[in-house]
């Protein structure tokens, strides 16, 4: 069996401006594109590295079809300029993509099998919506009730949670504008300048007379998302999308309380980061960000999936040897409010008790954006350099999981 060796450290991280899918900055940009853009950021970020060093692109993608299939991941490498040497390779855990994507880059150094790998995320969902573009359900699915929750919409499963672990609507919107609030006061103060890379938007717009294509080019350099409009007021107006509050004999369900405005933004967007041994730290001069420290992924009912990081925060902390006391800055992926609630509140209960300041800092998902594949990779960053500049030692980046499942990975600043 193979065991750790070396330290895996992480020398890159950024990650591009959040778009709205399907209506935003991106709509009409193609994933591999916003993955190329990310890799060639990071990559400028470490100018001392000879790019044949890199064993493999190991990339997350949630849907990988279409405009991002293709096994994007080398697409991805190649069209970014690296040497035909390094691979790629896209895989697929849901919402847990991209840190899965560096947790696996960072698995392959630390049992000695690499010297430096990058590790990415990347979705489209303006090109590729939730589900893909064909979903088709094994008919097994539905033998057993038990079963039943892998065919869920993930609105639903979020209503169950809510149903389950008592989160009012009121306190889903609360939290929902937190999110909203936090993420317009970073802007402000330019706390995401250091871990975003700007991208240009280049739209051709047709001469139905002339036959010319013109082209006009724009940089973003903002997430998307963050409603400065956002109030208590108007996200109480908002109705049920998921479960009605009462069935069609005007008996109440306990159900209805998940909405739009408290679940996260359907997002396009792209992160990168480049993971590296101490023997190549010194080989080619690099400076580590943050130190990969554990990582863990446990299964859960799939009707409450939204649940997953309750078991598998405590899981990461264990294999780090730290508390949740240690942990300076948190990314709790706002898949909902009413999820992240019932994780922040049953963890309370088991005597896990994270520092609600320190959780999004920033704002969430609710907020900035959910790019499914692509979220643990930009979340990674997020975490990298807000450790950086608050001087705390250990970050965690965890999310729930689409199916069942959840993730939590742990960083330290060094």
């Amino acid at each position: 069996m193979a065991k750790q060796v070396q330290e895996a450290y992480i020398c890159a991280a950024t990650r591009l401006p959040i778009g709205k899918s399907g209506r935003g900055y991106y709509k009409n940009t193609r994933p591999d594109e916003l993955l190329v853009r990310a890799i060639q950021a990071a990559m400028a970020q470490v100018p001392g590295l000879d790019p044949a060093a890199i064993e493999d692109a190991i990339v997350g993608c949630s849907f990988p079809e279409g405009e991002q299939g293709m096994n994007i991941a080398r697409v991805g490498a190649v069209l970014s300029g690296l040497p035909n040497t390094v691979g790629g390779v896209t895989v697929n855990r849901y919402c847990a993509s991209g840190i899965t994507a560096l947790q696996m880059a960072a698995d392959r150094i630390r049992v000695g099998e690499a010297e430096v790998m990058i590790a990415a995320g990347v979705e489209s969902m303006s090109m590729v919506p939730m589900g893909g573009n064909k979903p088709s359900m094994s008919p097994s699915i539905f033998e057993q009730d038990a079963n039943i929750g892998l065919a869920y919409g993930m609105g639903l499963t979020a209503e169950k949670v809510a149903q389950q672990w008592k989160i009012s609507r009121e306190a889903q919107d609360e939290f929902a504008l937190q999110s909203h609030l936090r993420a317009l006061a970073a802007i402000e103060a330019g706390h995401f300048k250091d871990e975003m890379t700007p991208f240009e938007i280049i739209e051709r717009i047709p001469d139905l007379a002339t036959g010319e294509i013109s082209l006009k080019k724009r940089l973003v350099d903002t997430d998307e998302g963050p409603r400065k409009d956002t109030s208590l007021e108007g996200l109480a107006k908002l109705k049920p999308v998921f479960a009605a509050p009462k069935d069609p004999t005007g008996k109440a369900t306990g159900m209805g309380s998940v909405t739009a405005g408290n679940s996260s933004q359907t997002s396009d967007g792209a992160g990168a980061l480049i993971v590296a041994s101490e023997a190549a730290v010194k080989r080619f001069g690099l400076t580590p960000l943050a130190r990969f420290v554990s990582f863990a992924v446990r299964g859960v009912p799939p009707e409450i999936m939204g649940i997953g990081p309750i078991e598998a925060i405590p899981a990461a902390l264990r294999m780090a040897g730290i508390s949740a006391a240690d942990l300076g800055w948190v990314e709790l992926n706002e898949a909902f409010a009413a999820q992240s609630l019932a994780v922040l509140n049953d963890l309370d209960s088991k005597g896990i008790v994270l520092d609600r300041s320190k959780v999004n800092p920033n704002g969430g998902a609710i907020a900035l954006g959910h790019p499914l594949g692509a979220t643990g990779a930009i979340r990674a960053a997020s975490v990298i350099h807000g450790l950086r500049r608050t001087g705390a030692k250990y970050g965690m980046v965890t999310m729930c999981v689409g199916a069942g499942q959840g993730a939590a990975g742990i960083l330290e600043r060094v």
